[in-house]
């Protein structure tokens, strides 16, 4: 397959987790929730909420939340929650409900304007949804998603164990397209 026709911010973003301490401005964070935004959505129903952590004191109640493999999250100098609601979007027939779906999408705009910016915006699953809840005060009928950590690029990877130091420099690793691609049927 040609690489050559994808995007070149597609195709460069990484899962960085050198990151660097500088402060992320409000202005950038605005930014990259504003690119989420424009995301599609089923009937436009536009079901993603997010909260961003920027003061140090909210920051830190954030990091307590990480699991032990998110230790390399704790430097992030704003953390963005990614959060929804099922009856915020589309519920379709065979439990398709759009609204994690539709969320996604927007969490990727928000990974590609970051990368176009320089940024790293890397989305954990590894915190406790409770905790963050709690922390940001919001009702139990929202779905805390994930956690992005958002920094500069270029920070040291000192702090980083052996194998994610490996990772920051290593190619990504992607499954061959005859691996998730099937014309006519299923294989």
């Amino acid at each position: 397959m040609n690489n050559s026709n994808i995007l070149k911010d597609i195709h460069e973003r990484k899962a960085l987790r050198a990151l660097k301490g500088d402060k992320i401005s409000r202005e950038t964070i605005n930014t990259l929730v504003k690119a989420a935004t424009l995301a599609p959505s089923c009937f436009n129903k536009q079901p993603w909420r997010f909260i961003a952590a920027d003061e140090i004191a909210v920051l830190e109640r954030v990091y307590t939340s990480f699991t032990d493999a998110n230790y390399w999250a704790k430097k992030s100098p704003a953390v963005i929650a990614v959060l929804t609601e099922i009856s915020l979007d589309c519920s379709l027939s065979d439990r398709r409900d759009y609204a994690l779906f539709d969320t996604g999408l927007a969490v990727m705009n928000l990974m590609l304007q970051a990368e176009s910016m320089g940024l790293i915006a890397h989305p954990m699953a590894g915190f406790d949804p409770f905790k963050i809840k709690e922390i940001f005060r919001v009702s139990d009928a929202y779905i805390v998603i994930a956690l992005i950590a958002v920094s500069e690029k270029g920070g040291s990877a000192d702090h980083l164990n052996e194998m994610h130091r490996a990772r920051e420099t290593a190619a990504r690793e992607r499954k061959p397209i005859d691996e998730v691609l099937f014309y006519n049927h299923w294989n």
